[in-house]
């Protein structure tokens, strides 16, 4: 959200070149999210019901929000250096700062917490009944919350400062006050346990994803519980899981990571410029990063490289004698209708307590197929 900073000392020249850095991010960032809220606005109305379509949803009116914002003040302070040296104005860049980075983790997290309870808890997913409703009192809870949290500088909690750069603001680094300090070590321990969370649960969604492949590789499915959630998986739906989750998990640490290990380090080494600028450069991409990897990276595309890789893989293996196919589930295969229903809302995970019912009567005639 704050782009491109260079040192104080520039002529006007190299201001006119240096200012199509922000412009140019801005645009992005901006165009990006846009296409990415067109993208759900046209997805169908099962899709658009979902908890998971809500919070995707939720981090692009975010991520548009926070670009539109943020990136105004910084071309605005590109062309006139003294508009930041405005306590208001720097108090104003530094909230946006701390409420739209904190609030894109925390919307991170409960997407990633939702594929978690979909996918390794449905019974407890179906039990708290997560849906619409619920996703869109979360991200008020969330949204309320951060507000608070982000406003508290602005109450005399701490202080905001124009750093040694002149492009943007934000906490003190090395408060001199308690109050500040707490403040300051708060906010990165929320962050830090964010970005944990988020990581931590989507390794664990991929764990689960790999040992259920392998376990029903390994043997004929006997067992009800693994039968019923294997059933409702193609190869081709934890495949794209796992290549989401893996992307969600570098992004986020790439990009907000290198801010919160400032915040601490700051506290207990010298202060450095240098990595600070790269910090928060860093966590600038995140807006821009989030639309093509939560939405552009749909099921259509990813169905469209899959179908391609099939083929070249077929055309290799065609002077072979057998093929091999899926042993257990032939009849899923056939039928991709089923899968199109039971993938995720937007198209990332497969919300199975949507569709599947796990009673003895079910997992009965499950094993009698």
């Amino acid at each position: 959200m704050c782009f491109a900073m260079e040192s104080q000392n520039f002529t006007h020249q190299h201001a006119n070149v240096t200012i199509a850095t922000p412009i140019l991010m801005f645009a992005g960032g901006a165009i990006g999210n846009l296409i990415a809220i067109i993208v759900l606005s046209v997805s169908i109305q099962e899709r658009k019901s979902s908890a998971f379509y809500t919070l995707v949803c939720g981090l692009a009116v975010t991520d548009l929000l926070g670009t539109c914002l943020a990136s105004p003040v910084t071309i605005a302070n590109y062309l006139d250096e003294a508009v930041l040296s405005n306590p208001r104005v720097c108090e104003f860049d530094s909230f946006l700062l701390l409420f739209f980075g904190l609030t894109g983790l925390s919307i991170i997290c409960a997407m990633a917490a939702e594929r978690y309870l979909a996918i390794c808890c449905p019974y407890t997913y179906q039990r708290w009944r997560v849906d619409r409703r619920l996703a869109q009192k979360f991200l008020f809870f969330i949204y309320i919350s951060d507000i608070f949290l982000c406003c508290l500088p602005m109450m005399g909690m701490s202080e905001s400062k124009l750093q040694s750069c002149g492009k943007w603001c934000f906490i003190e680094w090395r408060p001199q006050t308690s109050v500040a300090t707490a403040y300051s070590v708060l906010y990165g321990v929320i962050s830090l346990l964010l970005i944990l969370g988020t990581i931590v649960l989507n390794l664990a969604v991929c764990g689960a994803l790999l040992l259920m492949r392998q376990r029903t590789a390994q043997r004929t499915v006997t067992t009800a519980s693994v039968g019923q959630r294997w059933s409702a998986l193609s190869w081709a739906a934890e495949t794209q899981m796992i290549a989401v989750l893996v992307m969600t998990s570098v992004v986020v640490l790439a990009c907000s990571a290198p801010l919160v290990v400032c915040m601490f380090a700051n506290h207990f080494m010298v202060e450095n410029d240098s990595a600070n600028l790269a910090a928060i450069r860093k966590a600038s991409m995140n807006p821009i990063l989030d639309p093509w990897i939560y939405i552009l990276l749909r099921r259509s595309l990813f169905r469209q490289l899959l179908s391609l890789y099939r083929r070249c893989r077929s055309t290799r293996r065609s002077s072979s004698p057998k093929t091999q196919r899926n042993h257990f589930y032939p009849e899923l295969m056939r039928e991709r209708h089923v899968f199109t229903q039971l993938m995720c809302n937007a198209n990332i995970m497969t919300q199975l307590p949507a569709t599947v019912k796990f009673t003895p009567h079910n997992a009965e005639s499950l094993c009698q197929t």
